[in-house]
């Protein structure tokens, strides 16, 4: 069978069959295996597997820093227990405006079969997240709080300082003025100031259980 050119809607739709056939068959690869940077390698790289089987696009690299450039799209695999991953820092905007690009995340609770020395993988979230709701929750709330309540510039600036953006004076000023030409979007990231940023995903697994939020897709009951 001829391959077709992967877009996002076939990518989600792979995500549904790819989690629901890894469910189904023990792993004995990640038995014994507690390193969940391990356990999502191994996910991720099964899972562009079985799109390449199917489809033609190009895998992410380090130059490109997500795993499908073409489709502004960055798979992230993380445990129930602490559902969290980190990505590479470009921006303190980021934290305002998103990230740049969309996030698929899957959330997998890993139990070990001892009789059969084999893993047994159960995905309870999978989750799509428009690249226009990758910001971090609390900067986008107090900052369109402000707005709302008609703060002006100086308020903003401040702001910015109180939640500690890596920025500047010049930066800060800069992007408040930014902020009042173009009012961010409401994000629904918590994104942890590092040399990475540090996201966590419990908020945007709470929308999409929810099933109203623009913006962010429960793949698994689509």
């Amino acid at each position: 069978m001829a391959k077709v050119k992967l877009n996002s809607d076939a990518l989600k739709e792979e995500a549904r069959t790819f989690l629901t056939a890894v469910e189904k068959r023990p792993i004995k690869d990640l038995y014994g295996i507690s390193d969940g940077k391990a356990v999502g390698t191994y996910i991720e790289h099964a899972f562009h597997a079985h799109l390449e089987k199917k489809f033609t696009y190009e895998r992410g690299s380090s130059a490109s820093g997500i795993d499908f450039p073409a489709l502004d799209v960055d798979l992230k695999v993380t445990s129930v227990q602490q559902p969290q991953s980190s990505c590479p820092y470009r921006d303190a905007a980021q934290k305002v405006y998103g990230l740049g690009y969309h996030v698929l995340v899957f959330v997998y609770e890993k139990s070990d079969d001892d009789k059969r020395k084999a893993t047994r993988m159960n995905f309870l979230h999978a989750v799509f997240v428009d690249a226009s709701r990758t910001a971090d929750y609390q900067t986008t709330k107090g900052i369109n709080n402000i707005l709302d309540r008609g703060g002006n510039r100086d308020d903003i600036v401040a702001f910015l300082e109180e939640r500690n953006l890596p920025l500047d004076d010049i930066g800060r000023e800069k992007l408040a003025d930014r902020i009042f030409q173009n009012h961010p979007k409401l994000g629904f990231l918590t994104i942890s100031n590092a040399l990475q940023w540090r996201l966590q995903y419990g908020r945007v697994i709470e929308k999409a259980a929810e099933g109203k939020t623009p913006g962010v897709e429960n793949l698994l009951n689509a």
